[in-house]
Order: C-alpha cells, then structure tokens, then sequence
C-alpha cells in the first residue's frame, strides 16, 4: 500500500532519517514510538505529502486515501458543526447536488428535449450509487460519531467556531473517522480527549476497517489498537510485532542478548588485539597476523542501544495535614446563567489519592481551581484545614512563569533546600539537559514550559498537590518519572486526568464529575471502568431520552431500535459464548460421571484396589467440577437475564 525507499529526511542541520525503507501493508496497525525529537511527526507528515524527503520516495498505491491528524491544525469556522463535519463526505455531497440538478431540469418542461431519457438513466445511477455509498445511513453515522466524542446534540447547530482548541481538535478527528480512508495517521490524538471519549474512540477504532498509524504517549490506548510497533532508532525505523507492551518486553531482552553479545565481541576483539601485538614483527607468524587483521576489518561493530538514565525522584516529605485538609460544603458554581456545579459535599482525608474524572467541560477543572482557591464558589463553603499547603498545576501554570530567569533559575526558587545536582537532575527528567537549562524561559515553546512548570511542584513542600492534565506534554519516560514521584508522595493527591495507564498505579479513588454534581467510587481506576460498564445500559437509555426529545421520524425509530440491539449483542455476546462453554464442559462431565457410575457398579472392578482408588478420585473431582459449572452457569445465566431485561426494545 505504501513504500517508503531509502528515504532520507533532514531538519535544519540535523538528520534525522538515513536510507530508511518500510512497507505500509492494508490494515496494518502501527505504534510509531522514538523519543523526543526522533522525527516521529515528520515522518507522519512525508507519509501524508505535507513534508519533502531530501532524498528517497514515498510510493503509494493508487488513488490512497490517507486521513492525517496533525498536532496543530487550522480551526474550523463558518459553518454548523454536523454541516462542517458532513461537508468532509464530499462524494455523497456530490451525487445529492446532481440529483437536485437533474429533478430541476425535470420539472421544468421548457427543458425536456431528446435528453430526457438521458436525464433519467443518470438519475437511476444516482439512486443505485446512493444505496451502495451508505448515503441514508450518513446523518445517523455522523451523529453517532460526534456523540461518541462528546459532543451533545444541542451543539450540532452550533457554529463550529465556537468550540475551543480541544473540541476543534475533536471535530478534525471526526472528519478524518467519517471517510473511508485506507490508512489514517494520528499524531497525539488523546491530548484533548476525556476518558469518556477515549474509551469510545478505543472501540470505533478496534472495528474500523483501515490501517493506522499513531503516535501516542497514552500507553493504554495504543495497547488497545495496535498489533504492530515501529521504533525510531539512531536514524532508522526498527519493526516490532506486537503492541507496545510487547515492544517494551522484546526491547528488554533483546538489550539483554545484544549486551551479551556485545561483551563477548569485545572479548574476541581484545584477545584477536593481544595476538597481533604480540606476533607483528614475527616472520612465522606474518599470515596469521594479516588473517587477524583482516577479521576485524570486516568484523560488524555490536552498538549497545541507549539506555535512558534511571532516575529517581520522590517529593520532598511534606508536613503533616490536618486529617481532613480539604472539605466542600453544599458548593455550587456558575458562570453567569450557566451552572456549572450545583450543591457539591465532599471530604478529602489526608492522604487520599484521588482522580477526577468526567465528560470535557463537566467542571472537573472548576472543581479543582476551587480546591486550589483559584475559583470563588457561588454559594456554599471551602474548609481549608489546619497546616493545610496547597500547590496546583494546570496548563495555565506556564504563564505565571517569569520569562526572564532562566530554567535553573525558575526551579531554583521553588525550593530553598533543593542541592543544585537535585534540581538539574529534576530538569534533566523533564528533557532540559547540560547547557539548556541555561535558556531563557522566555524562548521556551508552550510545551516546554509546561514542563517547567510541572518540574516546579515536585520541589515545593506542599501536602496537597492538585494536577491538571499533568502528561499532556510529556514523553513516556518523563510520565514515569512523574508517575513514581506521585506513588511515593505521602500527601494528599488529586489529578485531572484522561490518562489510564498513568493513573491506575496511583489512584485509590475516583470522583466522577458529571451533570453539575459528583459521583465518588471508592475503588482504583480499574473499579471505576467496571462499575461504569456496569452502568452503561442506563447511559443508553438516557441516550435514546435525549433523543426521543425531538420529533423522530419512523427511519430515526428504526435506527435507535437497531442500536439498541447492537448494544444488547455486544453487552451479552461474551456472557452468551461463557454460558455456551459451561453447557458444553456441564454435558461432558455429565457423560463421564455416567461412565464412572457405571464401572463403580462393576464387581470386577473390586478386584483391583489401584483401579478402585483411580476411578473414585476421578469420580469426586468430576462430582465437584460439576457442582461449580453448575453454580457458575446458575450466576451467569441471572446476569444474562438482568443485561436482556434492561435491553428490552
């Protein structure tokens, strides 16, 4: 499908793609993976034709149809947000102009000639094209992809130019997922995406049939929808089978072989270097010295793979809290006429460690600037503890930096204890290393000084530490860096934050913060995903409510039937096939136990205290295998009929 070929690519002075050749196959899904600065969003762009190689090509087959999600795109305005969104099927846009065309010229009898049955031959064609394009099945399409990236119906109307850098983002991703493209390429399409939508554009993607390409820090999300991993290595693509968790298990013990292999090659090369030193001037030994030589010559140098330096950082212990730091009295919070949270009681313990999680504009982050006293609530009270030392981060944090220190020196003043090798090996952790952290922050990029900024709250001594959107802009290992830090801190903890893999090892409680209140499960992120499957067929329903609440016509009744019943399969097809499992091992193990039954009844079976004690212990683990099968068939089959009664259409 597509062919990159001795492919060079340069930026600036530096290059960063030698002679690299890899094949694009249909459906392949690939985990493009280097670090920062490798080149992964340059080759992203060579593969959709927005970049130049110096040198090399890039062969496609014909008429490709490539989908490509930039990091910084061009918003949207103009238009209402489904007619921007549709405006991207422009075959199906066609095809209904032309049909409007020939029916005008139809109408009008001053037009009828000789080209009538002409007129009315293409109009069949259009008819038949439109049945096989999907074209009655677009609007439905449309809408199901925008709600699943949470965009309500109420906003379909809307100006696409109102929606914020995030939701603009989100409005690039649906065109791109509405067209039949055979290979779709996303660079970091998670940043803007609540966990909500992320999980659902998880499973759009699971089923859509192209192939994909993505460059994502989000370890969880391309674990779900990759089976193939492309590592940027010193200048050349390395090619993985296997999502990335596979990738990084391969990495380990392949670095474990090639250092083996390493250390034994520099054995020979000593040794092969002992022997010429030794036996150069001596005329006997002139051919084996030249044959040595010429060995190492030819001999291929072993190049051990960089190690990322392991590094260790842990916040500073914190004094002690009140025990409970934090607590939030009947709070509401609006915006003018808008109501954004309504009536919100909540206790934060010393200690706790708490994600917020929810649908993008929910008030997660007004919840956490008025934790932070960044927000003053409408109505009610914020109780601050005794001893009570509150630090926040956001995005917005990186404007409050003082652009004329520099990077040391900004991080420098958070902390009055912190050694100088303390904070350049915290710099060096967030990529500002040996001469960079002597910049400016002034001429630092909007990501950088993120980063900065979120360097600064691991030297601070605060004992509640608020995060927002904390990885946005951070690379893998700067994430665990991060991720270990926040495990050891022995303050109380909250994060606002779509990242799974990044929470799950941290998070002892999620708050869900959804329809201007909150829901608090006291459990992992790992429960919270449960306990919200768990809930998923009431969210339908809801659905269908939102829906229902305009005028539907039969066809929409139909749809929503349909979906429901897809929902349905989907929610029982797993449960069915272990029901179907258990009621085939239930009828084998029914046989056999008739089958002992029967030589337990043999006298001649008596005759032998070897065979007896055989058969009765095979006998009694058949009798207790069935008596679970049985009861584990009793449980599911009640949870079937739970699941299908909530699916009643």
């Amino acid at each position: 499908m597509i062919d990159l070929v001795n492919l060079t690519i340069q930026f600036g002075d530096r290059i960063l793609f030698e002679d690299v050749n890899l094949k694009i196959n249909p459906l392949d899904r690939i985990c493009l993976v280097g670090s920062n600065g490798s080149g992964k969003s340059t080759l992203l762009k060579v593969i959709a034709g927005m970049d130049e190689a110096e040198s090399g090509s890039v062969q496609k087959q014909k008429n490709l149809r490539i989908g490509y999600l930039p990091q910084e795109f061009i918003a949207f305005s103009g238009r209402s947000l489904f007619d921007e969104v549709k405006s991207t099927m422009k075959e199906l846009i066609f095809l209904q102009k032309r049909e409007d065309e020939i029916n005008e010229l139809l109408s009008d009898d001053r037009n009828l000639s000789s080209n009538e049955d002409a007129l009315l031959h293409e109009l069949g064609e259009i008819q038949h094209k439109k049945e096989g394009s999907g074209f009655y099945s677009a609007d439905s399409k449309i809408e199901k992809v925008l709600t699943g990236l949470g965009f309500s119906i109420s906003d379909f109307s809307k100006d696409v130019g109102t929606f914020s850098g995030g939701w603009q983002m989100r409005v690039h991703l649906a065109k791109i997922l509405l067209v039949e493209n055979d290979i779709i390429l996303l660079d970091e399409p998670t940043n803007h995406l609540d966990i909500e939508s992320l999980e659902w554009l998880i499973d759009y993607l699971k089923s859509y049939k192209s192939a994909l390409i993505i460059v994502s820090h989000d370890k969880h999300f391309v674990n779900s929808v990759t089976n193939k991993t492309i590592e940027i290595f010193n200048k050349k693509l390395i090619f993985y089978r296997g999502n990335y968790n596979d990738y990084l298990k391969f990495k380990s013990e392949r670095e474990i072989q090639l250092k083996a292999q390493f250390e034994y090659q520099q054995k020979k090369i000593k040794e092969t270097e002992k022997f010429i030193e030794r036996f150069r001037y001596k005329a006997t030994k002139a051919k084996q010295v030249q044959s040595r030589i010429k060995q190492l010559e030819k001999l291929d140098s072993i190049q051990l793979f960089e190690n990322e330096k392991e590094i260790s950082l842990r916040f500073p212990s914190p004094p002690k809290s009140s025990a409970l730091p934090i607590n939030l009295v009947d709070v509401s919070k609006s915006f003018a006429d808008k109501k954004v949270l309504d009536n919100i009681n909540l206790k934060i313990e010393r200690g706790e460690k708490i994600a917020f999680l929810g649908p993008n504009g929910a008030g997660k982050t007004t919840l956490a600037k008025i934790i932070a006293g960044k927000l003053n609530v409408t109505s009610g009270k914020v109780e601050i503890g005794n001893n009570t030392f509150i630090s926040y981060y956001a995005q917005e944090a990186a404007e409050e930096l003082n652009l004329e220190n520099t990077i040391f020196e900004e991080a420098s003043a958070s902390s009055e204890e912190a050694t100088p090798v303390q904070i350049r090996t915290l710099l060096g952790s967030f990529l500002f290393s040996d001469d960079d952290v002597f910049k400016k922050v002034g001429v630092l990029s909007g990501g950088e000084k993120s980063r900065l900024a979120l360097s600064k709250i691991l030297l601070t001594k605060a004992n509640v530490v608020i995060l927002d959107e904390p990885t946005n802009h951070l690379d893998v290992s700067s994430k665990a860096v991060l991720q270990n830090a926040l495990i050891q801190f022995t303050g109380s903890l909250i994060i606002v934050s779509h990242d799974v893999d990044f929470l799950k090892p941290i998070a002892a409680k999620v708050i869900e913060v959804k329809n201007h209140t909150i829901k608090i499960y006291h459990g992992d992120i790992d429960y919270f995903l449960f306990k919200r499957n768990e809930e998923a067929p009431q969210a339908l329903y809801d659905r269908q409510d939102e829906i229902s609440s305009t005028k539907l016509t039969r066809k929409d009744e139909k749809r929503i039937e349909a979906e429901l019943r897809q929902k349905k399969f989907k929610a029982t097809k797993t449960l069915t096939d272990d029901l179907n499992k258990a009621e085939l091992k239930i009828e084998e193990l029914e046989l056999r136990k008739s089958e002992l039954e029967v030589l337990l009844n043999d006298e001649n079976l008596y005759n032998d205290s070897e065979k007896i004690k055989q058969v009765t212990t095979e006998y009694e683990t058949v009798k207790s295998e069935l008596q679970q099968l049985y009861s584990q068939w009793d449980e599911m089959s009640e949870k079937l009929e739970a699941i299908e009664s909530e699916f009643k259409l």
